[in-house]
């Protein structure tokens, strides 16, 4: 009995909300920002025993918090982020008399994983920078300067000002912090084309894995050994579909994570009805996405060749792409994988 389309339409619409609820890989997270305002200056004039008529002596005011985004090797996820809806600096604090300056705002900083892309999202959105080395500091927001006290406005003409400057009113946005994974490798290709699979027989990862479309609902992450104790970074995405860049499927939720990575490595299955038409799929909707996606370098695995013979390898071998290398492999056969991470360390150095 065939189940209705809209049938699995609900089912993966549940699948995915119960996957993003109990999972911990958080990629995107709006937060409400204000940095702190600065302090006023003071006014005050000195006034001391046989000083009677002492000249303007206040200081200035402190410089409110900054909030400050910190690059953390050591995480991968937005996950701590997730229910701190608001971000408040601190603000600095008044100027006092003979020329003591107000303290600063104490600065928030808010540790994030590298790769980590800033925005603001209104009035327009705005991608201020990215983040992408360990301990590297970025000013999200910038703490208001304090104001200056009433002894920068002394004059010859005026040698009593009795006004000081306000401190700057701190910046206020609704921002947005967006997860690109940081890998060597990405794997591209359709649901079901054998990517998870080939992750769990290369690392030590453990993606869930299921003989239906959309197993993989959010990315995971791979170390993948190589000779002599080197390694490489291993990224698989959930599968793309046609339309995916235009919110198809699980549209450009997960097309962003591939931004970052070295080397594309897209997978087929060998029992493609069409492997030329499958890869150029991808590859339109990589393009429709981002047209510098096309500069990466590239690899086609032909996966799932557990099933054919040398001679269907052979015949197989003159349809597929020319403008792309290509390898046979079969995860659960353990075919062709040695060959495939030797081209993949060749193209990382190259």
């Amino acid at each position: 009995m065939q189940v209705p389309l809209e049938h699995l339409r609900v089912s993966l619409y549940i699948r995915i909300n119960q996957s993003m609820a109990g999972s911990n890989f958080i990629d995107h997270v709006r937060l409400y920002c204000k940095s702190g305002n600065g302090g006023a200056g003071s006014v005050h004039f000195r006034r001391e025993k046989h000083v009677p008529k002492g000249g303007p002596d206040g200081g200035n005011g402190g410089r409110g918090g900054h909030i400050i985004l910190r690059g953390n090797k050591q995480m991968w996820t937005l996950l701590h982020l997730r229910y701190q809806k608001h971000v408040f600096a601190e603000h600095g604090q008044p100027g006092g008399g003979q020329r003591s300056t107000g303290a600063d705002g104490a600065d928030i900083i808010l540790d994030v994983p590298l790769g980590t892309v800033a925005k603001t999202v209104e009035p327009e959105e705005k991608v201020l920078f990215e983040i992408t080395e360990d301990g590297e500091e970025r000013i999200l927001l910038q703490g208001g300067r304090g104001g200056l006290g009433n002894e920068n406005f002394k004059t010859a003409t005026n040698q009593t000002p009795r006004f000081a400057q306000p401190g700057e009113a701190g910046e206020e946005a609704l921002c947005v912090l967006e997860l690109k994974l940081l890998a060597d490798v990405g794997l591209v290709g359709f649901p079901n084309a054998g990517k998870s699979t080939l992750l769990s027989v290369l690392s030590a990862a453990k993606p869930e894995i299921a003989d239906y479309p959309f197993t993989t609902l959010v990315p995971n992450l791979g170390v993948v050994s190589y000779r002599d104790h080197k390694s490489f970074v291993m990224a698989d995405i959930p599968g793309i579909i046609e339309g995916a860049a235009e919110g198809k499927g699980l549209g450009i939720r997960f097309l962003r994570h591939i931004e970052r990575n070295s080397i594309l490595l897209f997978l087929v299955p060998a029992d493609a009805t069409d492997i030329q038409k499958e890869y150029d799929i991808l590859l339109g909707e990589l393009k429709k996405y981002n047209p510098e996606l096309l500069d990466k370098e590239r690899i086609l695995a032909i996966s799932k060749c557990d099933m054919l013979d040398e001679q269907m390898m052979n015949e197989m071998e003159e349809l597929l792409p020319k403008d792309i290398e290509s390898v046979f492999i079969s995860s659960v056969a353990q075919q062709g994988l040695q060959q495939l991470k030797d081209l993949i360390w060749k193209r990382l150095n190259a």
